[in-house]
């Protein structure tokens, strides 16, 4: 395994341990500090990884050493299995199968044409109904599903409508997307053969960044949107967009440079068209994660 794939598994596991009850890795995060929670969590045995059977909240404390405890012990059987590895010395291995048995697989059959088209439209007449962001809906024009290709190799998803996309109901047909469509045909694709979505699927007010709230009322409508399409490759513009399917709050240039995993999907982090118009500088490091995802999707 080599060094960014071992990064991105450690990731896996301690989002795990974080799941059943370890909460926080200390003095820095993901990836400075992966050494060090590396270290942390091989000199613990799993009797301290496991929550105490009987335990009440006010047992779990703060650790000097930087490990915090929580409550729940609804997922112990996970967090067991791999302090079990961590304690036997087979830490690679216990990251590996942690990254390759995430919970959340794609749960949909592979779906025929016919039945994609038949499940999107639902899904649109759902996010036209939907009234949940109160403080977007009653500005917006028009809501933004997404377009594309039904059945993608890449799906490449941004954060929000600006007010071209709100106008006409399309994703990406801005400045930034005019730039996004550039990156796709350097890529030798086209927009027709890929799928391109938002994490939101109304424009905030003033083109404002959404909320958190925002972004988990519209979760469910992408992951559903993801669950049909079943994409290999996921492309995620932005820090909306990994807030969104990867729940994480980590910048960009900490993301980006290798893969991330999701249900079924392989993602890569990188920077938002928008963001290259102000930064031209940022275009390099842009293409070459779309280098990195070329290699790996067999395109170059």
């Amino acid at each position: 395994m080599d060094k960014n794939r071992l990064l991105d598994a450690l990731a896996q596991v301690l989002e795990n341990y974080r799941r059943c009850g370890v909460s926080q890795v200390a003095r820095g995060s993901l990836p400075e500090s992966a050494q060090l929670a590396l270290e942390r969590l091989a000199s613990l045995s799993p009797a301290e990884l496991s929550p105490a059977e009987n335990a009440s909240p006010a047992d779990y404390s703060a650790s000097a050493e930087g490990i915090v405890r929580g409550p729940s012990a609804e997922s112990s059987i996970r967090a067991q299995v791999t302090a079990d590895a961590v304690a036997s010395g087979s830490f690679a291995a216990a990251a590996q199968q942690t990254a390759n048995e995430q919970p959340g697989k794609w749960t949909l059959p592979v779906l025929e044409i016919a039945e994609r088209v038949q499940q999107m439209e639902g899904l649109d007449r759902q996010i036209r109904d939907c009234r949940r962001c109160e403080n977007i809906v009653q500005f917006r024009q028009r809501t933004v599903f997404g377009e594309g290709k039904l059945e993608p190799k890449i799906c490449f998803m941004g954060e929000a409508p600006g007010a071209d996309e709100d106008r006409q109901g399309r994703p990406f047909v801005g400045k930034a997307g005019q730039l996004l469509t550039k990156i796709i045909a350097a890529m030798k694709l086209t927009r027709e053969e890929v799928y391109i979505l938002n994490a939101l699927k109304c424009r905030p007010p003033q083109n404002r960044t959404p909320v958190p709230e925002e972004i988990e009322n519209c979760r469910n409508f992408v992951e559903s949107q993801l669950e049909v399409l079943k994409p290999q490759f996921i492309v995620c513009l932005g820090a909306v967009a990994v807030r969104s399917i990867l729940q994480s709050n980590l910048s960009i240039g900490r993301l980006r440079g290798r893969f991330h995993n999701y249900r079924g999907a392989r993602v890569v982090v990188t920077y938002h068209p928008s963001y290259l118009l102000r930064n031209e500088s940022a275009k390099r490091l842009v293409w070459e994660d779309m280098k990195m995802l070329m290699r790996e999707a067999g395109l170059d």
